[in-house]
C-alpha cells in the first residue's frame, strides 16, 4: 500500500529549542495556542516523544500535564492525541470506549479491523501494559457472539503469529482453497457458517486477503462485499465489512468515517480527532484525496464547517500543505 502521510516531521528537529519554545508558549499571562499547533502539528511522533523527555530533562515537569492545563476542550483532546505515542494513544481510545455503561462498538471496530498485524500487536502489548489486563479479556466482557468472536481471533492471532508478517508473500494455492471455504461457508448453503467467516478473515495478512477476495469473485461472481451483506448482519457484518473495505481500500474506508462523524445533527469530535491525528503519519494524504472524489467536497472545506476556534486550526494543520 502506498503510504501517504501529511505529517513527515521536520529537518534539523531540535528538541530542545522545541521545549523551550513550548514552555514559553504557555508559561505567563495567556497561552500562545497558535505557536502549540505550529510546532506539534508538524513534527512525527518521534520527534514529538523526544520533545517530551527534553521537557521533563529541562524543567522537571510533564509536558502533557501542561499542555492539559493550559488547554480546553477538543483542541485539547487533539493535542494530548499527538503527544502519546500512537499505541497508547489507541489503547486509551479502546478502554475509553469500554468503560462504564454500555460500549461503543464502531470505535472496537474502527481501531481493530482496520489495522495490520504488526499494528495490532503493538497494540496489544501496550494495553496490558497500561491497563494491567489482557485486552482480549476486557474486550470479551464487554461484547458478545460472533463480533466477540471474531475481534477475540484478531487480537489473539496477532500475537500468536508474531504479526502475520504483511511482507511475508501470498500463497495462491491457498487463497483459493480460502476462497472455496468462505463460499461454502456462505452463499453456498441455507444458513451462514459465521466460524469460517471469522476464521479466514482475523487470520490472513491484509496482501493475502486481497486475493483470496479475487479469488471468490472467480468462484462466486459476486464481490466478499456483496456476500458479507447478504449473509451477515448485526455488528459482525459492520466488522467483516471493515476488514474488506480496508484490504481493498482504507483510505476509503477512513474518509467514510470522517464523513460519518460530521454528517447528522451535531459532530462525533472524538471520532474526528482519533482518525485525524492517528492517520496523519500513515495515510491522511490518501483520505484527502478519497474524501474528494467519494463526496466532491474537499475534506478541508468540511472540517472548517463543522469546528471552530484553536480545534478548527489544529485538525486543517494535520491536514498537510493544500
Amino acid at each position: 500500500m502506498v503510504r501517504e502521510p501529511t505529517v513527515v516531521g521536520v529537518q534539523n528537529f531540535n528538541a530542545a529549542e522545541d521545549a523551550a519554545t513550548l514552555r514559553g508558549a504557555m508559561k505567563g499571562f495567556g497561552t500562545d495556542e497558535q505557536t502549540i499547533i505550529d510546532i506539534l502539528t508538524t513534527r512525527s511522533n518521534l520527534q514529538r516523544q523526544a520533545i517530551s523527555k527534553a521537557f521533563t530533562h529541562e524543567y522537571g515537569r510533564d509536558i502533557i500535564e501542561d499542555l492539559k492545563s493550559e488547554l480546553g476542550g477538543h483542541f485539547e483532546d487533539v493535542i494530548v492525541a499527538l503527544m502519546m505515542p500512537p499505541e497508547e494513544y489507541l489503547c486509551k481510545e479502546l478502554h475509553k470506549c469500554m468503560e462504564g455503561m454500555g460500549t461503543d462498538e464502531s470505535t472496537l471496530v474502527e481501531i481493530l479491523c482496520t489495522r495490520t498485524k504488526p499494528e495490532i500487536a503493538a497494540i496489544v502489548e501496550a494495553y496490558e501494559r497500561m491497563y494491567d489486563r489482557p485486552l482480549a479479556e476486557h474486550m470479551c466482557s464487554e461484547t458478545s457472539g460472533d463480533f466477540r468472536r471474531l475481534l477475540t481471533l484478531i487480537v489473539t492471532s496477532s500475537v500468536r503469529q508474531g504479526a502475520r508478517d504483511e511482507e511475508a508473500g501470498v500463497d495462491a494455492d491457498k487463497a483459493r482453497e480460502d476462497a472455496q471455504a468462505l463460499y461454502d461457508a456462505g452463499e453456498a448453503k441455507w444458513g451462514t457458517d459465521e466460524e469460517v467467516f471469522n476464521r479466514i478473515l482475523a487470520h490472513e495478512s491484509f496482501a493475502q486477503l486481497r486475493q483470496i477476495f479475487e479469488e471468490y469473485k472467480n468462484i462466486s461472481g459476486r464481490t466478499i462485499e456483496q456476500a458479507i451483506k447478504a449473509e451477515i448482519d448485526g455488528e459482525l457484518k459492520d466488522a467483516l465489512s471493515a476488514i474488506v473495505e480496508c484490504v481493498e481500500n482504507a483510505p476509503a474506508w477512513f474518509a467514510a468515517r470522517i464523513r460519518g462523524a460530521m454528517q447528522g445533527a451535531g459532530t462525533d469530535d472524538e471520532t474526528l480527532v482519533r482518525v485525524i491525528t492517528s492517520r496523519a503519519e500513515y495515510d491522511l494524504g490518501r483520505i484527502k484525496a478519497e474524501y474528494e472524489r467519494l463526496y466532491d467536497k474537499t475534506l478541508e472545506s468540511d472540517l472548517k464547517g463543522e469546528t471552530s476556534g484553536d480545534y478548527k486550526r489544529a485538525l486543517v494543520a494535520l491536514l498537510g500543505p493544500v
